[in-house]
């Protein structure tokens, strides 16, 4: 498919709630009925893969959560199995699994890798005990260090997650500490700034004035450490906030920003597919995991909603997702799709001259001077497109 096909697993529980996080994820004392789970998680990729006009090979899968290592390697195995067998794989698919470093966790590497996972993304956050205490996480940085190093000698590829411009962080904490990871990551490194988002535990201080993070010149400038460290020992910024190797990019986090389609199956999870006639189908299931669940045994799926997208809305996600990439977005396939011609924009040339946007042949990319203006850049190229029949 155009853009990739990938199917993408969402694992809602986890251990305990982070305070920073607004993800659909769910804490159950009690435990969870992994079979039923994972019986349901089958039976929906059955269900949605039947309403595909045309089906191809998957050429990624992503387990995400909430805490997808909480699963058990049979729940994983059983959804691989299906996957399989419905749509088949490409030669060398990419299957990953978000993981935390607890040493629960730790304990089904091996089992996670039999049943067919070969990367694994690794929560690590931070590799100060301090900070992962406010973090709310449950491991501390020697666990995530050991989780790290055994991630390694197990899957063929790892990557590492760290979230900076945290509350009270400096420019001289973060250098020490993302040398630190560099020296043990490996291939591949996501690196997110601290965003405090509504109706979470942080957004509920931050209004109270009881967490205070960094102002917005010290965020940019631990922004740009962050690249010049980075790109310093061979980790390209492929996307805003991810770093790789050449060849080591996430395979599945490209579906999404090259606009490609994926079906997304599991309490909470989004999908879109392009279809034979060109149009663009977006879907999302129910949040609740057990009215998801009851849903999936009542009709075979737990979608809320299944409709095709509005030609300005899917405009609108092609042009935000393909600006992330520093490889740009190929005008004429976003023309081809839309019928909107970006390079008759009549904001372009001003862009281009202010040496925030570079075009090269059909490809305009978002250069480094304008990364930290993504959003800005988006917003003008949104706003009078020109349509198709335009010079």
């Amino acid at each position: 498919m155009d853009g990739g096909f990938g199917l993408y697993v969402h694992w809602p529980f986890c251990q305990t709630k982070c305070p920073y996080c607004d993800f659909n994820s769910h804490v159950r004392r009690d435990g969870v009925d992994q079979a039923r789970y994972a019986a349901a998680l089958v039976r929906e990729l059955e269900t949605t893969a039947a309403w595909l006009d045309h089906r191809t090979p998957l050429d990624t899968i992503f387990f995400g959560g909430g805490t997808p290592s909480l699963m058990e390697p049979a729940t994983v195995a059983a959804v691989l199995n299906a996957a399989e067998r419905v749509f088949g794989f490409v030669p060398n698919i990419e299957i990953s699994l978000e993981a935390n470093p607890t040493s629960v966790e730790q304990s089904r590497f091996e089992g996670f890798r039999a049943a067919g996972v070969n990367r694994v993304s690794l929560g690590i956050q931070s590799l100060r005990n301090d900070a992962l205490r406010r973090l709310g996480r449950m491991h501390d940085a020697a666990e995530g260090r050991a989780a790290l190093a055994l991630a390694r000698s197990i899957f063929g590829q790892v990557s590492a997650d760290m979230i900076y411009a945290r509350p009270g962080q400096t420019l001289p904490e973060w250098r020490g500490e993302l040398a630190e990871m560099l020296d043990i990551c490996g291939d591949h490194l996501s690196l997110y700034q601290l965003t405090i988002e509504p109706e979470t535990r942080y957004w509920k201080l931050a209004e109270a004035g009881k967490l205070i993070v960094p102002d917005d010149d010290t965020a940019a400038d631990l922004f740009e450490l962050t690249h010049e460290m980075t790109e310093a020992v061979g980790l390209q910024r492929y996307e805003v906030s991810n770093h790789a190797n050449p060849g080591a990019e996430a395979k599945h986090n490209l579906v999404y920003w090259r606009s490609g389609s994926w079906l997304g199956i599991g309490p909470g999870a989004h999908g879109r597919v392009s279809l034979a006639d060109g149009s663009r189908m977006g879907t999302a299931t129910t949040k609740a995991p057990e009215a998801w669940l009851n849903a999936v045994d009542a009709n075979g799926h737990g979608l809320e909603s299944r409709q095709a997208l509005g030609p300005q809305e899917a405009a609108d996600e092609m042009l935000i997702m393909g600006l992330r990439l520093a490889e740009g977005l190929d005008t004429q396939r976003y023309r081809a799709r839309t019928g909107l011609n970006l390079l008759a924009h009549p904001a372009l040339p001003g862009l281009i001259d202010d040496g925030l946007v570079q075009r090269s042949g059909d490809v305009i990319a978002v250069t480094e001077a304008g990364r930290l203006l993504t959003n800005a850049v988006v917003r003008m190229l949104s706003d009078d497109l020109v349509v198709e029949d335009a010079a």
